[in-house]
């Protein structure tokens, strides 16, 4: 199958042929037809699928179906454009992401699109929705106060779009995703996309989504044929030693790696730095113009190492990824499958490590329980785990956006245990929100 076949329009396909885009992806290839054909979407997907352009491609075909009837009538419209499509996305990264796709997708086409997200100012992106856009790529919270500041109309969006629907349960948009569909029309077309689908998911599917098509290109909760992985078995006070050990021994010129928390982030960049990897951190306390710069730092090789929590590396798309670290294990089995999906993308191979110590063995075994098979074990001479050491309970990072009240009781639960490991090693990581 060619995208010639698909139907699009021929700017679209001037545009995505300038992205070396030759042939449709299995989620493009399910998905646009169904998209096209008005019916909603239920699709399961791993990042680097090319899930952006499955429901990118089709809006933008839509909305010039939609402009060519308008230009037939004799009285144009006046007035500022309505607003036809919202797409939400979880974190900053992501709706950056998709902004650029979808502006390079419709570089030939009179269609505004338009991103935004909180942590900037909310001024510039009000000018900008005085005019109207056609597209609104944003993530639930700053929406939210820009629809309250009377900024933006939602009443007349044709299609929705909910993307990583997973990641933002996780996260505790819940709410804000009810408060932003109660503000949109009755009458309009659904598209759910996650890598994941569980009973919490199926449930919103059920609310949002009227008998919808489901289309899946791999099998749930399951880790891309193209990603090599392997387990490293270590003393947690030697993590960062063999951590800089395998960058330096392996060559390593560009490796993305998981903590836990913004804490252990920064700790473990300076500790790289330190050793003579060039590191920088990425997490939810960092500015965006500062996120905004590691990132670019990174792709264009001024730094190695990324080092990034969870929530800030949602959407992160890095071209040719060669390397993904989990310098501890997640606390949720289904977020290995998301973080060690960085690499391994749009055909490319990877390869994820896991630095796993005594601690952790409960965790590794419900990752292996979720993929539905072991891990492989490399080991590392000099590295070899001390038996003497005994497991300790792994302390819990509580969620951004988790409701105020479980906040509080994970926050008295802990704060003892908080105040005791301050007093240990600097290896111990702390319980702060990703």
């Amino acid at each position: 199958m060619s995208f010639d076949s698909l139907g699009l329009d021929a700017e679209i396909l001037k545009a995505i042929h300038e992205q070396n885009y030759t042939q449709p992806t299995p989620i493009q290839q399910q998905a646009i037809p169904v998209i096209l054909s008005g019916k909603d979407l239920m699709a399961s997907a791993q990042t680097g699928t090319g899930k952006t352009a499955g429901f990118g491609l089709p809006i933008l075909q839509k909305l010039v179906e939609q402009q060519a009837k308008a230009n037939n009538h004799s009285q144009p419209k006046k007035g500022k454009r309505p607003l036809y499509a919202l797409i939400l996305a979880p974190t900053r990264e992501l709706a950056a992401q998709i902004g650029e796709n979808i502006r390079d997708y419709s570089r030939y086409l009179p269609i505004r699109s338009l991103v935004v997200f909180g942590g900037v100012s909310i001024n510039p992106q009000m000018m900008k929705l005085r005019g109207g856009v056609d597209i609104l790529i944003a993530t639930p919270g700053r929406l939210l106060d820009l629809v309250h500041q009377n900024a933006v109309d939602l009443s007349s969006v044709k299609v929705l779009v909910l993307d990583e629907a997973d990641r933002m349960l996780d996260m505790g948009f819940i709410h804000d995703i009810r408060r932003v569909i109660a503000k949109l029309p009755k009458k309009r077309q659904n598209l759910m996309f996650s890598a994941t689908f569980s009973d919490e998911i199926k449930a919103l599917a059920q609310t949002i989504l009227k008998s919808p098509e489901s289309v899946a290109v791999a099998k749930t909760n399951s880790a891309s044929e193209q990603i090599t992985q392997y387990v490293h078995r270590v003393d947690k006070r030697r993590k960062r030693e063999l951590l800089s050990y395998l960058i330096g021994k392996n060559q390593w010129q560009q490796v993305l790696i998981f903590t836990r928390t913004k804490y252990g982030a920064n700790h473990l960049a300076e500790q790289l730095t330190k050793d003579g990897i060039k590191a920088s951190a990425i997490h939810g306390n960092k500015s965006q113009g500062a996120r905004t710069k590691a990132l670019a730092d990174f792709k264009n090789g001024q730094i190695r190492a990324l080092v990034a929590t969870d929530i800030a590396a949602r959407g992160l798309d890095i071209e040719l990824l060669p390397y993904v670290v989990n310098y501890e294990l997640p606390q949720v089995a289904e977020d290995y499958v998301h973080r060690i999906g960085r690499t391994g993308r749009a055909q490319n191979q990877g390869q994820a490590i896991s630095l796993v110590c005594i601690d952790e063995l409960a965790q590794l075994k419900s990752i292996e329980k979720l993929i539905k098979k072991p891990i492989p074990e490399i080991f590392t001479q000099g590295f070899e785990v001390d038996p003497r050491i005994k497991a300790e309970p792994v302390k819990k990072a509580i969620a951004k956006g988790a409701p105020a009240k479980r906040r509080r009781v994970d926050k008295m639960r802990t704060s003892k245990n908080n105040q005791n490991s301050m007093k240990q090693s600097s290896h111990h990581t702390y319980s702060k929100t990703n």
